[in-house]
């Protein structure tokens, strides 16, 4: 094994210049964990967050990040029994507690790590870990979606609305989501059964109508702002908001309140247990991958104006970063 490896590392916080390709030591491995040589990593939207600083207190520079491994084990610890070298795995690691997966190898605790879903590769693979494991606790732990309920998803051809679309259908249940007009057939093709056009439309005039004035039973914030005042407008009795988006400032709730509304805040714990759920599915067929874009590791300050710039540049599904080749893939707005 070689000694260093290539990584892309945040030398401040600031702009898409921020990062460096450097070589770094390879972390050495403990009992109960395995280093895995990184095939293909992915972006989320707390990647550009840490990069511009917004989590400053907990990511002490210089720093590797990235949230998503899709990879084969080349070393286990001596008391790691799950795995065997060679393995292919995938996984998110341990959020603002170490080195990301912006680099060629990474180091994880065994119990963050699942077997890849055998029928896709490991640039699909990699585009699931974060995003699948933060819908799977929002949708099934927390609002506990069950067959026949309605479900709002704003954001359904983003990196998150995408796989959320895929796992309410498969659960069983009515998919409302808003998505711009150019998207609208594309996330009916995903399994939406109505789509509300943010840009010209009101959602929750738009629920209303499609509800009869009854609501729905569950909204799904993955965008912000004041979605959690007005969400609450398009709720029926009993019903659950799930949000996996900072609060930013304060919003009046009272509205959610003569609903007996239920809300959710979901920072996701990583762990083995909901990866092999959504393998299940993957392998079923019921969730498939969207990605948007394909770009090698040296270009990560280019996937990271991408990603950002999202849904105007024509972005749908996924940013997913070929750590092994030189994949370049771009949205056809782009």
């Amino acid at each position: 094994m070689a000694d260093t490896m290539k990584a892309i590392v945040l030398e401040k916080f600031g702009g898409f210049d921020a990062f460096q390709l450097r070589d770094v030591p390879v972390e050495s491995v403990g009992s109960r964990q395995v280093r895995v040589r990184v095939h293909a990593t992915a972006l989320n939207p707390l990647d550009y967050q840490i990069r511009r600083g917004d989590y400053s207190d907990y990511v002490p520079l210089p720093a590797i990040i990235g949230h998503d491994v899709s990879g084969v084990v080349e070393e286990k610890g001596s008391d790691v029994t799950e795995f065997n070298v060679g393995d292919e795995v995938y996984y998110t690691p341990k959020i603002f507690g170490g080195s990301g997966s912006y680099a060629e190898q990474h180091v994880a605790d065994v119990d963050l790590v699942a077997r890849k879903p055998s029928n896709i590769g490991h640039l699909e693979a990699a585009s699931l870990t974060l995003v699948g494991g933060t819908v799977w606790e929002a949708l099934v732990s927390r609002a506990q979606l069950a067959v026949h309920e309605t479900i709002l998803i704003h954001g359904g051809a983003g990196g998150v609305g995408t796989i959320a679309i895929q796992l309410a259908k498969a659960i069983g249940a009515r998919v409302i989501t808003t998505a711009r007009s150019s998207n609208h057939d594309f996330v009916r093709s995903l399994g939406a059964d109505e789509v509300i056009d943010h840009t010209s439309d009101d959602y929750v005039s738009a629920v209303a109508d499609l509800t009869q004035g009854n609501g729905v039973n569950v909204v799904f914030d993955t965008i912000g702002g004041d979605t959690l005042t007005r969400s609450a407008v398009a709720l029926a009795d009993a019903g659950r908001v799930v949000s996996i988006v900072d609060i930013a400032q304060p919003q009046n709730l009272i509205e959610a309140w003569g609903k007996n509304a239920a809300y959710h805040f979901v920072f996701t714990r990583q762990n083995r247990g909901k990866l092999d759920a959504l393998t299940t599915l993957v392998e079923r067929g019921l969730i498939k991958p969207v990605i948007g874009a394909v770009l090698p590791l040296a270009r990560i300050g280019e996937a990271h104006e991408l990603l950002e710039g999202g849904g105007s540049r024509g972005l749908r599904g996924k940013v997913v970063i070929d750590v092994v080749g030189q994949t370049v893939e771009l949205p056809a707005g782009s």
